[in-house]
């Protein structure tokens, strides 16, 4: 139903922005995890007292945070395609090049 009332207004599906918010949230969900994850990992591997493994924890959630910043503004900053003008002409190019 949403759907139609986007059609009805005008609206495409570039300009959707519930799903670009949607693909945003899970790729920072998913990129502050996995990074905490490594960072603790790497924590527990590389050091010993628990301030500096937790400070490794920090900087892998940072990392994957500031990644999922980088990836999201992309996403919303995007030209769309129906908007970029083409570099094709529409016009055929003649064959009898001489030289």
């Amino acid at each position: 139903m949403a759907e139609n009332k986007r059609e009805e207004m005008g609206l495409s599906k570039e300009y959707n922005l519930d799903a670009k918010w949607d693909a945003c949230l899970d790729l920072s969900l998913r990129r502050f995890v996995y990074a905490s994850v490594a960072g603790a990992f790497t924590g527990l591997l590389l050091f010993r007292s628990p301030a500096t493994r937790w400070a490794s924890v920090a900087f892998g959630a940072g990392a994957g945070l500031g990644s999922a910043y980088s990836d999201c503004s992309r996403l919303f900053d995007k030209p769309t395609e129906n908007l970029r003008p083409s570099n094709i002409s529409e016009t055929p190019v003649s064959q009898d090049v001489q030289e």
